[in-house]
């Protein structure tokens, strides 16, 4: 499998303020209030902070690498407290590296406080959310800033609810046999090129087409074609886990390497996550949409324990030994 360069690796990605204001502007309803100078800035730990007891003084463990969440406590609490003394905590707040704070419930500190702010540093972000959705939504967005990602060449497809990439050397028949499984009702995620990003909490992959590319497949000798537009929106996925790679191999690179049973597991490791893997031999007449597809179905009974190489083993065996007795009972007749 071949990858691209891109600006992430199995440790996760950097990622800025300027990213996260982007990626959430619409989800999170993120609203700048000072700091547009200083969006370059990196976001060193992908999570929120209630800097309750930092404003109170006690910054033994302070998180000051994370996204600063005042909600309606932290500001009744600060506005309890006189001028000179909510502007010294803020201040060792900052000194001590905190600079992107978030505002929630629409509120928005006054024009001195946020000037004071601003001198020393600090961004200032309003959102309407009540504290609790916002941190909750903040999550997926931080996570997804801070994934560790690849970009693969490979087609990816959902087939029976399951997320399966498609990878193999050029002229194999990757996309074609996509658009045969799109045909047949099931989804296209990606053509071609894959972005992949891990969820490390529960270290699983997810799969979604480029943003330029999203929805196009290239055929040979059609050229561009529009999934959405000849099939439906329902033809698309915009993100699917990756559940199965199924490799496409020329049938001379891999002649006498071929498990005929499948009772030997493979696996593909993308991030650091194993995802099991089936080879398929391509030649001339094979039917990949066919091929593909049972190969899903084969793959979800594994999920839930069933091993057919197992059951064929013990039928035999029993086949066996009724032939036994059976011999044995003639011979005492």
């Amino acid at each position: 499998m071949k990858h691209l360069p891109t600006r992430a690796n199995a440790r996760g990605s950097t990622f800025t303020v300027a990213d996260f204001l982007e990626a959430g502007r619409q989800r999170l309803r993120l609203t700048l209030i000072a700091g547009g100078d200083r969006l370059d800035r990196i976001i060193h730990e992908p999570i929120v902070n209630r800097p309750g007891l930092a404003l109170t003084g006690f910054y033994e463990h302070f998180a000051w690498g994370r996204v600063q969440l005042i909600g309606n406590s932290e500001v009744a609490y600060l506005k309890s407290l006189d001028r000179q003394t909510r502007l010294t905590r803020i201040k060792e707040m900052i000194d001590r590296k905190a600079f992107l704070f978030v505002f929630t419930n629409g509120f928005k500190p006054s024009p001195a406080d946020v000037e004071f702010a601003d001198k020393l540093g600090a961004v200032l972000i309003s959102t309407p959310f009540k504290t609790r959705v916002f941190a909750n939504l903040a999550a997926f967005v931080l996570g997804s800033l801070s994934a560790p990602t690849a970009t693969i060449y490979g087609t990816m497809v959902e087939v029976a609810g399951v997320g399966v990439l498609i990878e193999g050397d050029p002229g194999l028949g990757k996309s074609e046999t996509a658009l045969g499984l799109v045909k047949r009702g099931w989804a296209l995620v990606a053509d071609d090129l894959t972005c992949i990003r891990k969820d490390v909490g529960n270290n699983a992959l997810y799969g979604s087409a480029c943003d330029s590319t999203a929805g196009f497949m290239e055929i040979r000798g059609i050229g561009i074609v529009h999934i959405p537009s000849m099939f439906g929106v329902n033809a698309v996925r915009q993100e699917k886990r990756i559940q199965l790679v199924v490799t496409f191999k020329r049938m001379d690179e891999i002649r006498g390497e071929i498990d005929r049973v499948g009772q030997r597991r493979r696996f593909r490791t993308i991030l650091g996550v194993d995802v099991p893997n089936i080879v398929i031999p391509v030649s001339e007449g094979r039917d990949l949409v066919n091929l593909v597809e049972t190969a899903v179905q084969q793959q979800k009974l594994t999920f839930v324990g069933h091993n057919p190489v197992e059951e064929l083993s013990l039928r035999l065996r029993r086949r066996a030994d009724e032939c036994a007795q059976s011999r044995i009972s003639n011979r005492k007749g």
